[in-house]
């Protein structure tokens, strides 16, 4: 099984840091580098771009610091006696500087495990561990399935930056016609790409993003449902409650009385 030792979600260091572990830090670490960084790799310094990771061995050398403030980073420290034999299976090479194809994707499954390593339920290993296996074979599919494949890879940059903005303003209501006309494409390749970059649609992944957020408003904020519905772009309350409950199981109203955080 793989444990999880400690982990770190969109961790920021506003005026940089340095790691440097000459003997490593006795298990396994993933990080992934949100912001522009050094690493030595093999004794030589090595530039990597923003939104790059890296699976450390239990006893390789980690050294690492930020180029360009602020430092960002998700990681997690983690062990397991079959990690080498996992790893050669999926094709994940350790020490290695790796594109992250979608960082967005890494990002939440360190803050599942961020979230499940707090709250200490009664499954609280076996799902760490399903997490951690997930997110590396995603990780192996995504390698294979976009670096061997021009016509998605020559598309991905864009594709990231479109999504990311997609991410970051849940309130906006999209339109397909109008997410293709931005990207120069035509509706049904715009929607093709997207679902062979990203493994779901276009306005799945919209719909899971607002979902998203509105969990977040439920558990850490006092708005009401109606405005909670609007900041994640439903003009109709009905709707987000219809889409809310047949995702979540719960209606928003069930789901806050039962995860809201008591210092709310």
């Amino acid at each position: 099984m793989i444990q999880i030792k400690r982990c770190g979600y969109n961790i920021t260091h506003e005026n940089g840091f340095t790691v440097d572990r000459p003997d490593g830090s006795g298990d396994f670490l993933f990080v992934l580098f949100r912001s522009k960084m050094e690493v030595e790799l093999q004794g030589k310094p090595v530039i990597t771009e923003q939104n790059s990771y890296i699976l450390y061995g239990r006893n390789s050398k980690q050294y690492y610091k930020v180029i360009e403030q602020p430092m960002v980073h998700d990681w997690f420290h983690f062990d397991s006696d079959e990690m080498d034999e996992l790893c050669g299976q999926l094709g994940l090479p350790l020490d290695t500087i790796i594109t992250a194809h979608d960082p967005f994707y890494i990002s939440r499954k360190v803050n599942e495990l961020q979230t499940e390593h707090i709250h200490n339920g009664p499954y609280k290993r076996e799902i760490m561990d399903a997490t951690v296996r997930c997110l590396l074979m995603k990780l192996s599919e995504m390698r294979t399935r976009i670096d061997s494949n021009h016509h998605i890879s020559k598309h991905y940059d864009q594709f990231i930056n479109l999504r990311n903005v997609i991410y970051n303003s849940p309130s906006v209501s999209y339109s397909i016609d109008e997410l293709a006309t931005s990207m120069n494409m035509s509706r049904s390749h715009f929607q093709q790409l997207y679902k062979e970059i990203f493994g779901v649609s276009v306005m799945n992944d919209i719909i899971r993003n607002r979902l998203e957020f509105a969990l977040h408003l439920l558990e850490n904020s006092v708005h009401d449902i109606k405005t909670i519905a609007e900041l994640c772009g439903y003009d109709n309350e009905v709707h987000f409650m219809r889409q809310f409950k047949k995702s979540v199981h719960l209606t928003p109203t069930q789901y806050r009385r039962k995860y809201r955080s008591p210092a709310n």
